[in-house]
């Protein structure tokens, strides 16, 4: 299949964000546009989301919060009340 070239304009900001995601991702710029304009070829629709993966759920993080739940439920832990406090 012959090829062609496509010429993107974006903001310089923009273009270096994402191809930090894309690289995250494991892919450069040009294959990342590439997926897109297939699946919307054969979707006939924007037919998907990529997103980075949100730390809060990391293993690392999971694991803390599991620790913390055990350590609250067997009393070892401390639990303070927030209270609102009007600034008026």
């Amino acid at each position: 299949m012959a090829q062609t070239t496509v010429n993107v304009r974006m903001d310089e900001e923009l273009k270096k964000q994402a191809e930090a995601l894309f690289a995250d991702f494991g892919m450069n710029m040009t294959t990342a546009f590439t997926i897109f304009a297939k699946a919307v070829v054969r979707e006939r629709k924007i037919p998907f989301e990529i997103t980075a993966s949100d730390p809060f759920y990391s293993e690392s993080n999971m694991a803390n919060l599991k620790k913390s739940i055990t350590q609250l439920n067997e009393g070892k832990g401390l639990v303070k009340d927030i209270l609102e406090v009007d600034n008026e």
